[in-house]
């Protein structure tokens, strides 16, 4: 994925390595909220869940997905929200990649190859920068 946008790259910048977000999926057309670690890596999103999670049944029946990042920038609170779709990783050496750099992965898997692990990358169509002087919009 590519950002051409100075202002977008030092959107990006505000985010870590991981860092807790509040990912909304569908459950037909009702939202549901809930807290995630998200793992910030090469500028691409991943999220990682149980796959018997009401979230994963969610995103295979509507991938759309919204994230929000809350952080403070100059004493000010502000908020970063990306709008995408949620793809499902199956791919083993990606799975695995991943995992090695969750500190918490084992108190959830076995292992890379635990069915019950599942890798979201979340691909970003639209980013939102809200901050108290006013919100500004990114197609992605």
């Amino acid at each position: 994925m590519t950002y051409t946008s100075d202002e977008v790259g030092r959107i990006l910048n505000q985010f870590k390595g991981t860092q807790f977000v509040a990912l909304a999926t569908f459950d037909g057309m009702r939202p549901r909220v809930r807290p995630m670690t998200l793992i910030y890596l090469d500028r691409r999103f991943w999220m990682v869940t149980s796959t018997s999670s009401n979230k994963v049944t969610q995103i295979k029946q509507n991938p759309n997905v919204e994230f929000t990042y809350q952080f403070t920038e100059n004493d000010e609170d502000c908020c970063i929200r990306i709008l995408g779709k949620a793809k499902i990783i199956k791919d083993k050496n990606t799975k695995t990649s991943i995992a090695k750099r969750i500190g918490f992965f084992n108190d959830h898997w076995s292992g890379p190859e635990d069915p019950d692990y599942t890798l979201l990358e979340v691909l970003p169509d639209e980013l939102q920068y809200v901050s108290p002087s006013g919100m500004k919009q990114f197609r992605v």
